[in-house]
């Protein structure tokens, strides 16, 4: 498989795995452009009481979400118990097929699994998938698995290497980077510039610029608002720029930031 920015004369191919960026009202278009459901998200199972699995119980709990969190170590359980009122803390084993069929996990919309071991986040998540959960989330240490989540069929991986690594490349890239992150099994990043006052793109129309044919403006955020980004549209200084960068193009579109 490879990665393409596409164009205007681009051609989607079914088992595509399209990217698109959008102002908040154009969500329910896309979904009728691409015969997509729009799925509610209101019960999630969260596999293992980690940092992390105590710390995304207690933030869905807190947006009214039902939460059911399994932890195999007892004690553990008893303490997260007591932590998270409103959540439904169970002590067991989330590898047990059984275990997950008594509490319902047909009835879940996603499942969570963050804990400390790469394959068991991975075949657990992959036993949610099989009874018909909507949403799969797995927390992997291996980036290998990267490359697998979307032929195996869990619909996300996340890896604190590579959150970290974002963060770190934010403040060694050329331009004035505020946020960065690289697209789930494509080989693209997605990169957000604050054009400053001497940057070559200030008062240029978006179409006049020398932009590398592997990099595309997806959208601009000018004075809190979201702009999707046409040809036409002149940058301004303190303009948010979010960009959809090849690798081989960012160190251009870098320069073009300065």
């Amino acid at each position: 498989q490879y990665t393409l920015i596409p164009r205007g004369d681009t051609v989607f191919k079914e088992g595509d795995q399209v990217y698109f960026m959008t102002i908040k009202g154009g969500v329910e278009e896309i979904y009728k452009l691409t015969g997509q459901m729009k799925q509610q998200i209101r019960h999630v199972m969260i596999l293992g009481g980690s940092k992390i699995g105590y710390k995304t119980a207690r933030d869905l709990c807190s947006h009214n979400f039902k939460v059911k969190l399994v932890e195999k170590d007892r004690e553990k359980a008893v303490d997260l118990a007591e932590k998270l009122p409103r959540a439904l803390v169970i002590n067991g084993d989330g590898r047990n097929v059984e275990l997950l069929e008594e509490e319902n996990i047909y009835d879940m919309d996603a499942f969570i699994a963050v804990t400390g071991n790469s394959e068991t986040n991975i075949m657990s998540c992959l036993v949610a998938k099989s009874k018909s959960v909507k949403k799969t989330i797995a927390l992997v240490e291996n980036m290998d698995y990267f490359q697998l989540s979307h032929s195996i069929g869990i619909d996300t991986l996340i890896n604190k290497k590579l959150l970290a690594a974002n963060n770190i490349f934010r403040y060694i890239r050329k331009g004035d980077v505020v946020a960065m992150t690289k697209l789930n099994n494509m080989n693209a990043e997605l990169l957000e510039f604050i054009a400053k006052p001497k940057s070559q793109v200030i008062g240029k129309r978006i179409k006049d610029l020398d932009f590398p044919r592997a990099a595309t403006i997806g959208g601009i955020v000018r004075n809190g608002k979201g702009i999707i980004a046409l040809g036409d549209h002149v940058i301004e200084v303190g303009d948010r720029i979010v960009m959809c960068c090849l690798l081989r193009s960012v160190n251009k579109v870098e320069r073009m930031f300065i």
